[in-house]
C-alpha cells in the first residue's frame, strides 16, 4: 500500500517549505482534497484520494497557528479575520499546470478549519472519450449536442464529475461559429472562445438576472452551473424552447429523479415536454488495481443480480487485494454511466402527468437506456470496479423496482453474503 502519512521537522524546516510541499506531494498522490483540522493538541491534516479521507499528518500544536496563518496568505485571505469563513485561491505554487486550487476557511471551537480542493481539469481537456463512457452512451451524448436546441442536463451527487462532463461537451461545442455563454457559480475552468460569466449574488449578478441579459446576448449554446432554484428551471427551459442549446447540472439520483424534481420546480410540463432532449447520470466508483486484482467466484447474491439486470451467467468477479502502489486494491476513479433520450412517449408522458410506475416503465424498459446499475456491472464483468463498490453507490431497489421479487428474495438471503463471501 502506498505510504500516505508523513513526519515532517515541524522544528527546523520553515513553514512556508512545510505547506509548499504538503500542497504538491497531495497533488502527485492525486488528492482532490486537503483538510486541516485544529484540535487543542494538534492540528490533523487528512487527504481525499479516490473519494476517501486518509491520514496525512499531525502537525503540533506550537506549529498550527504559523501553519494556517500561511495558507490563508498564499490563498489570498485576511489573516486578521478568523471568525467568519472566507474564501480564496492559490496560484503559482511549484508545478501546478492545468490544476486550481480553491481555499475555504471555517471557523469551529478549536480555531479554523480550512481546506484545499484541488480541482483538476485535464479530464475535461481529454475529451468525451477518456471518461470511461460506453460505447453506446458516447454515441447518445454525440448525438445529443448536434441538436440545436433543447435541454441536456448532467446529473449526479456532489463529486460524482458532473462539470467535467459538461466541460468535455462544451470542447466539443465550442467553434468559431458558435456564441457559447456559460453562468456559474464558481466558473471552475476558463475556456478560450467561451463567455463565462461568474455569479456574484450580493451585487444582484443572480442566475436570474444573468441569464435574462444573456439572451439578449445573441447564444447559440448556454452553459448552466447548475439548476438550483424554479426561477432558473423556468428561464432554461424557456431558452431552449426559443432555439438555444441549453446545458446544465443537477443533484438527483438518476434519470427519473431528474424529471421528476424539474416537475416539482413548478415548470411547465408542456414546456418541459418539449424541451428535455437528454438526461446524462453518473457516479464515480474506485477503479480496482490492475497490478494486484484478484478473482473470487461470485455469490448467490451476485449470480441473481448479474442474471436479472444483464441477463449473464457470471462465475467470477474481481475484488480487491492491495500492494505497493495502490490504496487497498484501488487507485484512481471510473464513471458509471446512464444516458437517456427523450424519446416521443416520455415527452407525452410528462405533458400528461403519468403515474410514477408507468414513467419508470417508459424511461427503464420502453427507451434504449442503459441503466446506471447495468453500466457499473458491465465495469464489474470487464474488472475495472469490483461489486462492492457499485452496491455502495446505487440503490439496487430503487433502481430495479421495488417489486422485483427475486432481487428481493436474493438480497435477504444476502445478510449471509459476507460469511460466504469470507469462505470463498
Amino acid at each position: 500500500m502506498i505510504q500516505m502519512f508523513r513526519d515532517f521537522d515541524y522544528e527546523n524546516k520553515p513553514v512556508v517549505d512545510i505547506v509548499n510541499e504538503m500542497i504538491i506531494d497531495a497533488i502527485k498522490k492525486k488528492a482532490s482534497d486537503i483538510h486541516f483540522d485544529p484540535t487543542e493538541e494538534y492540528l490533523n491534516v487528512r487527504i481525499r484520494i479516490d473519494g476517501e479521507l486518509l491520514e496525512y499528518a499531525k502537525v503540533p500544536a506550537f506549529v498550527k497557528k504559523n501553519l494556517l496563518t500561511r495558507i490563508k496568505i498564499i490563498s489570498g485571505m485576511n489573516i486578521t479575520e478568523s471568525r467568519l469563513p472566507q474564501d480564496g485561491a492559490i496560484k503559482n505554487i511549484g508545478d501546478i499546470d492545468g490544476l486550481d486550487l480553491r481555499v475555504s476557511s471555517l471557523p469551529i471551537v478549536d480555531g479554523e478549519k480550512i481546506v484545499i480542493r484541488i480541482l483538476n481539469y485535464t479530464m475535461s481537456s481529454g475529451g468525451l472519450e477518456n471518461l470511461g463512457l460506453s460505447p453506446k452512451n458516447l454515441d447518445k451524448i454525440n448525438k445529443l449536442i448536434k441538436m440545436p436546441n433543447g435541454i441536456i442536463m448532467v446529473a449526479g451527487a456532489t463529486g460524482s464529475g458532473k462539470s467535467t462532463t459538461v466541460y468535455s461537451m462544451l470542447q466539443i461545442l465550442n467553434t468559431v461559429s458558435r456564441n457559447i455563454i456559460t453562468v456559474e457559480d464558481p466558473v471552475e475552468m476558463k475556456i478560450a472562445g467561451i463567455n463565462q460569466v461568474q455569479v456574484m449574488s450580493d451585487i444582484g449578478l443572480t442566475f436570474g438576472n444573468t441569464l435574462r441579459s444573456i439572451l439578449r446576448q445573441d447564444p447559440d449554446v448556454i452553459m448552466i452551473g447548475e439548476i438550483r432554484d424554479d426561477e432558473t428551471a423556468r428561464i432554461a427551459v424557456r431558452a431552449s424552447i426559443t432555439g438555444h442549446l441549453v446545458l446544465s447540472t443537477i443533484h438527483t439520483n438518476n434519470s427519473l429523479n431528474t424529471i421528476e424534481r424539474l416537475l416539482d420546480m413548478e415548470v411547465e410540463r408542456y414546456l418541459l415536454g418539449s424541451a428535455l432532449t437528454g438526461i446524462i447520470s453518473q457516479r464515480l466508483v474506485k477503479r480496482l488495481c490492475p497490478k494486484c486484482r484478484t478473482s473470487r467466484p461470485t455469490t448467490n447474491y451476485e449470480k441473481v443480480l448479474f442474471e436479472k439486470v444483464l441477463g449473464k451467467e457470471v462465475n467470477e468477479v474481481y475484488i480487491p487485494r492491495g500492494c505497493s502502489e495502490c490504496i487497498n486494491g484501488y487507485t484512481g476513479r471510473i464513471a458509471i454511466h446512464e444516458v437517456l433520450e427523450i424519446t416521443q412517449d416520455i415527452r407525452d408522458a410528462i405533458t400528461n402527468n403519468i403515474r410514477k410506475n408507468e414513467l419508470r416503465n417508459l424511461v427503464y424498459k420502453k427507451s434504449d437506456v442503459t441503466s446506471l446499475l447495468e453500466d457499473g456491472l458491465e465495469k464489474v464483468v470487464s474488472g475495472l470496479t469490483s461489486v462492492d463498490e457499485i452496491l455502495r453507490v446505487i440503490d439496487v431497489d430503487d433502481d430495479i423496482g421495488e417489486d422485483d421479487t427475486d432481487i428481493k428474495d436474493a438480497f435477504i438471503g444476502k445478510v449471509s453474503n459476507q460469511a460466504e463471501i469470507e469462505t470463498l
